[in-house]
């Protein structure tokens, strides 16, 4: 079995409050959970209202098919013009590897 996840730190656009910063990332954490049927969720930065990490991870049997997943999460991201990406982690590892 295969784990990878990946952090995206995001910079947001024109976002003056807390309230419009939850209607901008929800959309987005909502999308990549049933696009890709992984978990999703807001990991950081929750009381900056222009600053935001999104975290993601996938579980499969193939590491190929995580690399895949964990890379169409990334692109999906990035071409929502709303959000900018200030940086990138991620990681794959084996199960047995822990």
């Amino acid at each position: 079995m295969w784990i990878g996840w990946i952090e995206i730190d995001l910079l947001l656009g024109d976002v003056h409050s807390l309230k419009e910063k939850r209607s901008m990332v929800r959309p987005v954490v909502s999308e990549l959970q049933r696009k890709f049927a992984i978990a999703a969720a807001e990991v950081d930065y929750l009381d900056l209202h222009r600053r935001t990490c999104i975290g993601a991870s996938a579980v499969a049997a193939d590491a190929n098919h995580v690399t895949d997943v964990i890379d169409r999460i990334e692109r999906s991201v990035s071409s929502r013009p709303e959000l900018q990406i200030v940086a990138v982690r991620r990681r794959i590892i084996k199960v047995d590897d822990v």
